[in-house]
């Protein structure tokens, strides 16, 4: 049996039997993990409020070779959640942040790449950043790391700098400028402010990106449009907690 600990994001808890959780979490440097938090449940826990979905934490486990499951020893908390959940929208979206690691980090293959993506994104929404936007940017930045979401500066058709219009691909790979795209049959315009967006984060980290007055709601809504199709294309279905945040907030509206 193998101990090992380091600093961890965690993003998801699942109650097992009546005493204890599994928790799904993101290692800086041992990648996606599944661990079995025994007696989490338990009223005097030596987990205690510690396990939060998107907390980060230094965590200590073991593992075994023929066990899908690692064991949780300790947590440490080194930054709570805090007012992410505090109100229905801040857990909807901790959960799609959550989801997105999920999916897209691989187990036990580390990716500093994702984990600092993630971290800096939960701290930023701490610090009060703008929820749409850090949903779009990390959505946007996944994709691009996970190399399916190339920054939109050439055609890769033609090989011309793309100006300030362009089409998204038809199996959502990549940009085209609106000739070739429209010989290629794609159909979904991608206007001069979605294309900033989209140059702009490859250049600006989150903070600097909200000082700097942010985006109006029409360019994000048109971002996430687009970064919907391409992930929908890529998984060949949706998140699951895209769907369940769209139908509840949409439900709560006005």
């Amino acid at each position: 049996m193998k101990r090992r600990s380091g600093e961890a994001l965690l993003l998801q808890t699942i109650d097992l039997h009546e005493r204890d959780r599994i928790v799904v979490f993101l290692s800086r440097d041992w990648g996606l993990k599944r661990g079995a938090a025994r007696s989490a449940r338990a009223r005097f826990s030596r987990f205690g409020g510690e396990l939060q979905q998107l907390a980060k934490v230094h965590l200590s486990w073991f593992e075994k070779p023929d066990r899908d499951l690692v064991r949780l020893g300790d947590a440490e908390m080194i930054r709570s959640p805090g007012a992410l959940h505090t109100d229905l929208e801040g857990i909807l979206v901790s959960s799609y942040l959550a989801e997105h690691m999920q999916v897209f980090a691989q187990e036990d293959e580390p990716d500093n790449h994702l984990y600092r993506l993630l971290d800096s994104t939960v701290q930023a929404l701490i610090a009060g950043c703008d929820r749409s936007l850090a949903a779009r940017y990390l959505e946007c930045w996944t994709l691009r790391l996970s190399g399916v979401f190339p920054a939109p500066r050439q055609c890769p058709s033609c090989g011309n700098e793309l100006g300030d219009e362009a089409m998204l691909a038809v199996e959502g790979q990549g940009f085209l400028c609106p000739s070739c795209g429209a010989g290629a049959g794609a159909n979904r315009r991608v206007g001069e402010t979605a294309l900033s967006f989209l140059r702009r984060i490859g250049r600006a980290d989150l903070s600097r990106l909200q000082e700097n007055g942010g985006f109006e709601e029409s360019t994000l809504k048109s971002v996430e449009a687009i970064a919907r199709e391409v992930r929908r294309a890529f998984l060949g279905k949706e998140l699951r907690s895209y769907g369940v945040m769209q139908r509840t907030l949409r439900d709560l509206a006005p």
